[in-house]
């Protein structure tokens, strides 16, 4: 993960993620990917990865997998919103900065 996406998924959990749980048993992670917890903290649960059962998570400054069998859920969780981000270079170019400039066979669109 960059930083750029540690930074997108800081701010999300700021904002409550799709949900909160707390961690039923101490969990030591194997893997660089994998979230550590002790019994009883907060985790803001981030998103569902493609496997089943599998979360992402923010825990005491740190974004990682999980076990959703390690966990309490504190309640439904929240669909995750998609939203559709607008791109600089579609905005820049959606009128041809050539316009003009070639004859219409060759113009740029």
């Amino acid at each position: 993960m960059d930083a750029a996406d540690l930074g997108r998924w800081t701010r999300f959990a700021a904002k409550g993620g799709i949900g909160k749980c707390t961690a039923l048993k101490d969990r030591v992670a194997e893997g660089t990917q994998d979230l550590m917890f002790l019994a009883g903290d907060e985790i803001v649960v981030l998103m569902q990865l493609t496997e089943e059962n599998v979360f992402l998570g923010y825990c005491e400054g740190v974004v990682g997998r999980f076990l959703g069998s390690d966990v309490q859920f504190h309640g439904k969780l929240k669909k995750p919103v998609k939203q559709k981000r607008s791109s600089a270079s579609a905005s820049v170019h959606s009128t041809s900065p050539c316009k003009g400039i070639f004859p219409k066979s060759v113009e740029v669109a």
